[in-house]
């Protein structure tokens, strides 16, 4: 009988765990892209993520998730709709009140931003990290708890602290290129399923092997 893969679609992957939810089911968004089999763990809120855990999203910048990421409690992504006026003797955004203030809305409008917030596949964030706005997060990297990532994360970096700075590699780089080229999460589920063992746990010669051809 052939290998058969878990269904993608399904919110709590775990019935048991109401507090694990896949999160391609859930988002509703269209600023909000994220791949197969990522998921969030939350005790308290997990069906909330598009609200609780993307903040300030008012902008057109979007967030895009890879796929097989695993995000821990109280990770947020903050976009670029949290920006502030700091040229004037004011930061207070008063547009943003109503009234005759109104009028002035292009004073937030116009803001710099840094564009996109991106998540690549196969990426692991601990609990309480936050993602600022226009980061990137190579494939495969590692964010530890609390982090406060401001700045780019490389393909498999092992990254914390506040503001998040790497603090090795999981492998050397000709390893994370080869990687990289391998790319498994593109791989035809039914082929994931059948290597598992190899993925999660097997050299990158292993993984080689077992590569679609």
């Amino acid at each position: 009988m052939a290998p058969t893969p878990p269904d993608p679609h399904v919110l709590h992957p775990m019935p048991e765990q109401p507090r694990v939810v896949l999160l391609k089911p859930l988002i509703t968004s269209g600023l909000i892209e994220v791949g197969e089999f990522t998921y969030y763990d939350d005790p308290d809120a997990a069906t909330e993520f598009e609200t609780r855990n993307v903040l300030y999203h008012y902008g057109p910048d979007r967030l895009r998730i890879g796929r097989f990421c695993a995000f821990g409690t109280g990770i947020r992504f903050i976009m670029n709709g949290a920006n502030h006026r700091m040229d004037g003797a004011s930061t207070f955004p008063f547009p943003i009140m109503g009234g005759s203030w109104a009028a002035h809305m292009d004073l937030l409008t116009d803001l710099p931003t840094r564009g996109d917030t991106t998540v690549g596949h196969d990426v692991w964030c601990g609990n309480g990290v936050t993602v600022m706005p226009g980061v990137t997060i190579g494939s495969g990297a590692v964010i530890a708890t609390g982090s406060v990532v401001t700045d780019d994360i490389p393909p498999y970096a092992i990254a914390g602290g506040n503001p998040a700075r790497v603090i090795r590699t999981r492998f050397d780089l000709s390893v994370v290129r080869r990687l990289l080229e391998l790319a498994w999460w593109d791989w035809p589920l039914e082929h994931i399923t059948a290597h598992v063992r190899e993925i999660m746990s097997g050299s990158v010669e292993a993984l080689e092997k077992a590569a679609p051809h």
